[in-house]
């Protein structure tokens, strides 16, 4: 269910998915960017949380005098915990994109009892150097919007990326967001440093850097990664600054599995951690198939691999899923498991996770230490399934 929120006197405007009775989760975005940047990722998340996500000051829904002169992230993540009071949310899990990662930061730093996990996506302890910051505060004072917004594409997005149609949808909405209120939370990054506070966080944290991020590279994340506390790092191929918006399926497969993991304490929460898992990496259609084959006889079998396979194995935070899809597909190849090979193939290159050069790689590999006739065959499967996702496409 998606519930736009109350009318209630000066609150963050936000958009509440997902049921009343799931864990709730509070998503920021990142500076520039409305609510509707985690469009791509909400569906996914809403199975199994309440789902929050919300606007800053002078962008979407919510209005500029909400953030105070010389405010800081500090005043925001007071905001945002305001609103968690007003929704009658004690304690959440969180997700930010940059700026939004930096608020979830702070929360996570000056209100352990409140966040319950945490994930950082493209976003810094210390996001460069202040002046800079400040700089383009002046110039958006003085000038408006327009320049950053046409300079926006190429720190947010991959050339390749940057003209295709969720780019551009994201870039428009640049122009309506409010110069004075973007200029003062320029000033509030430029005063940000949380280097030396981040050994204090205790939730459970994913960083998930884009490689080819001009904005926060990945140094940044393996900044954040190596300093607090048992934290993990994914870092993406191809994906720039808005990395969940250019790489949507692998970040919502890392978001799933990270939040899903936090929360699986017994069989049943496993169970539900692993159905959510096993639709991010085999897709929906394909579980929707095998549950609807579900016999009383089998039933326990399908209970078991999700619960175990699914809500144990593939929601461990050490590995991310490009790389336990690389291992399973070796693994398959070397035990001739033509059909399952077949379908987790489909899957990765379907997804996005893989492509094909990616699988190119995973085969010549496996022929190697699994043998040359396993990986012919191995070879010809993928084939197969590249030539039939190729016509499927051509069709539509």
């Amino acid at each position: 269910m998606t519930t736009p929120n109350a009318p209630t006197a000066r609150l963050l405007h936000h958009q509440v998915d997902g049921p009343l009775s799931g864990t709730p989760l509070l998503l920021g975005p990142s500076l520039g960017t409305a609510l509707s940047v985690w469009d791509a990722q909400t569906a996914g998340l809403a199975r199994d949380h309440r789902v929050v996500r919300w606007d800053l000051p002078g962008h979407g829904g919510t209005p500029a005098a909400l953030f105070p002169v010389g405010g800081g992230v500090a005043e925001l993540g007071r905001e945002v915990l305001r609103l968690a009071d007003a929704l009658g949310i004690e304690r959440f899990a969180y997700a930010g994109i940059s700026l939004g990662g930096a608020v979830g930061a702070w929360l996570a730093v000056h209100h352990p009892d409140r966040v319950t996990s945490l994930a950082l996506v493209c976003s810094s302890a210390r996001f460069g150097e202040p002046e800079a910051w400040r700089e383009r505060a002046v110039l958006v004072r003085t000038e408006g919007i327009g320049p950053v917004a046409d300079t926006a594409g190429g720190r947010w997005f991959t050339a390749d990326f940057a003209d295709s149609p969720a780019a551009r949808a994201v870039l428009a909405g640049l122009h309506d967001v409010d110069p004075h209120a973007y200029a003062s939370l320029c000033d509030a990054l430029a005063a940000y440093d949380l280097r030396g506070e981040l050994a204090g966080i205790t939730a459970p944290t994913l960083v998930v850097a884009g490689r080819d991020d001009p904005a926060t590279p990945v140094a940044h994340a393996r900044e954040l990664a190596d300093t607090i506390p048992g934290s993990t790092l994914i870092e993406l191929p191809g994906a720039s600054h808005l990395a969940n918006v250019e790489r949507p399926t692998p970040v919502t497969a890392a978001l799933c599995s990270h939040f899903t993991a936090a929360t699986a304490t017994d069989d049943a929460s496993r169970h539900g951690a692993g159905l959510a898992v096993r639709r991010t990496v085999l897709g929906d259609a394909h579980v929707d198939r095998a549950i609807a084959r579900t016999t009383p006889f089998t039933a326990v079998f399908q209970d078991f691999i999700t619960r175990y396979a699914w809500g144990e194995v593939w929601t461990r935070p050490g590995l991310d899923h490009r790389t336990r899809r690389c291992l399973t597909l070796t693994a398959l190849v070397a035990r001739g498991h033509d059909e399952e090979l077949a379908m987790h193939l489909r899957a990765a290159l379907v997804s996005g996770d893989l492509t094909p050069e990616d699988v190119q790689e995973v085969l010549l590999q496996a022929a190697v230490y699994c043998g040359v006739p396993a990986a012919n065959a191995a070879f010809a499967a993928a084939d197969r399934i590249l030539t039939e996702i190729s016509h499927s496409a051509e069709e539509k």
